[in-house]
């Protein structure tokens, strides 16, 4: 696949890019290189957005991403400015991908071999090996040709799909149904249509409101593999900073913009420290709904609060940051707790919104393949539970739902960690809130439901405000950092189109 970024020369203009996540990075790369002279400006005191580092007592975490996946992605990326990803962080590729706990107390490891992973397949349902097969061939096809012509390509208006070579490359993909049909037509048991469709949870979404399209996760999953940038996600943030300083970019940090004036050519962009900064455009990598409720008046913003109120939103999380004692041994650098069946969960989320009884969630514990980010004789590991966005979240609940935590994973995974934690704090719906002005406290954005894709989330440039574009998670491509790295590539052949 080759899908050179259309970015024209924007040699002479200024530009302000508002937040550091990897979307704000990104575009700020890519029009630096074009020419412009950019600066960004991140509300907090350190740049990555959503995926920030805590460091504390000798103990590094990756406070939100921590999968490398899609390294064909990076590489691009990387690629587009003559440079390697090798030359800024260094990959390993982890063995096993992940390890699976059901709580029936079956457990597997899903390992980089797809020989045996078939295998493991097959020892679950006869015939579920081929099924496998099967299966990762049409997640290839649909990778291939949805990162081609639908995620690299962004096609903003319907008429862009009512194209004879639109219509050739989709004919035979899995575009309307759900996943949880589509995984079915497979696989009839339980556990295997879990493996391949946890990474739904990456997405922001459910087996029961995610478009069949996304089996094409399972390629990224089980083809391409699964990564550790040595020093973390936080690496990865780093190495692109670098890039952008090389390419011109400025960075102020600890600069909250409080409000946006002007249009094109004339924009003046305001900060809590009372600083002002002027520029011909404005990129947004902020929260989306944040920008257009807080930062605009009201005859500037595309969308009513009313929008907004009615999308659906990702899951927030509630997750446990601990620096423990000693080695847990019973868990892998990634490690999946799943009840044998997590309709309740889901439900939970997205239909009844309310605290998990009996939740599924991850377990990273990166300490298992990189001994600099605890001190020598411990561990490094957190918790992340999906929530419903917008839940209630209180110290007394965060203190109860800690305590349900440790025991599942003390009954679940054999691995007791209550007397041995020396270093511990939590994150939850208000922290998402507070630090990113995550609209109800979502910890990824829009959830990818057939009716929030493609040409359906809010659009890169905005139709209110002249000179006014958007990146990051909540338009297009979506969720996650390699989907926000392209989100970056998109706005910026937006931008150079448009000036």
């Amino acid at each position: 696949m080759d899908v050179a970024p259309d970015i024209d020369t924007v040699a002479g203009e200024s530009v302000v890019v508002i937040g550091g996540g990897f979307g704000g990075l990104s575009t700020a790369c890519y029009l630096a290189d074009a020419g412009a002279d950019v600066t960004l400006l991140e509300k907090n005191e350190q740049l990555g957005g959503r995926a920030s580092r805590l460091e504390a007592d000798g103990f590094r975490f990756d406070m939100g991403p921590s999968w490398y996946l899609m390294p064909d992605v990076f590489e691009r990326f990387f690629g587009h400015f003559g440079r390697t990803p090798d030359e800024f962080y260094e990959l390993e590729r982890l063995d096993p991908h992940y390890r699976v706990f059901w709580k029936d107390g079956d457990k597997v490891d899903v390992l980089p071999d797809r020989e045996e992973n078939k295998r493991l397949f097959e020892e679950y349902e006869p015939g579920a090996g081929e099924a496998f097969e099967a299966y990762l061939e049409e997640s290839e096809r649909t990778y291939n040709i949805g990162m081609e012509h639908f995620v690299y390509e962004d096609r903003p208006r319907l008429r862009d799909y009512v194209d004879t070579d639109v219509m050739r490359y989709s004919w035979g993909l899995s575009l309307l149904g759900k996943m949880q049909g589509h995984v079915e037509d497979y696989f009839d048991h339980p556990k295997l249509q879990q493996l391949m469709q946890y990474t739904l949870v990456f997405l922001g979404g459910s087996p029961y409101n995610t478009p069949a399209l996304y089996n094409l996760m399972s390629h990224v999953d089980y083809n391409m593999g699964v990564y550790y940038p040595e020093g973390g996600i936080g690496a990865v943030v780093d190495g692109i900073v670098a890039l952008g300083d090389d390419l011109g970019v400025e960075y102020v940090t600890d600069a909250e913009v409080t409000g946006i004036e002007g249009r094109r050519g004339g924009f003046a962009v305001d900060t809590a420290d009372g600083e002002r900064y002027l520029s011909d455009l404005v990129v947004s990598d902020a929260d989306y709904a944040h920008t257009e409720q807080a930062l605009l008046p009201p005859r500037k913003r595309q969308y009513a609060e009313e929008y907004w109120e009615s999308r659906t939103y990702a899951p927030s999380a509630f997750l446990l940051y601990l620096g423990v004692e000693g080695d847990v041994p019973n868990l892998e650098h990634h490690t999946l707790v799943l009840p044998t069946a997590w309709d309740e969960h889901f439900e939970q989320i997205f239909d009844d919104p309310s605290w998990p009884d009996d939740p599924a969630y991850y377990l990273c514990v990166p300490s298992e393949t990189d001994d600099t980010v605890a001190p020598e004789g411990h561990s490094n590991l957190f918790a992340l539970v999906p929530i419903a966005a917008g839940l209630e979240d209180t110290p007394e609940l965060r203190e109860s739902y800690r305590d349900l935590v440790l025991d599942d994973i003390a009954e679940n995974t054999g691995t007791e960690l209550r007397d041995r934690i020396v270093f511990e704090e939590t994150f939850c719906v208000d922290d998402f809130s507070d630090r990113y002005n995550s609209y109800r406290g979502s910890a990824l954005g829009l959830a990818h439901t057939l009716r929030q894709t493609s040409l359906l989330r809010p659009s890169h440039e905005s139709d209110a405000v002249d000179g006014l574009y958007f990146t990051g998670s909540t338009t297009t491509p979506g969720i996650g950092v390699p989907m926000c790295l392209i989100s970056g590539q998109i706005t910026a052949e937006t931008v150079s189109k448009t000036t």
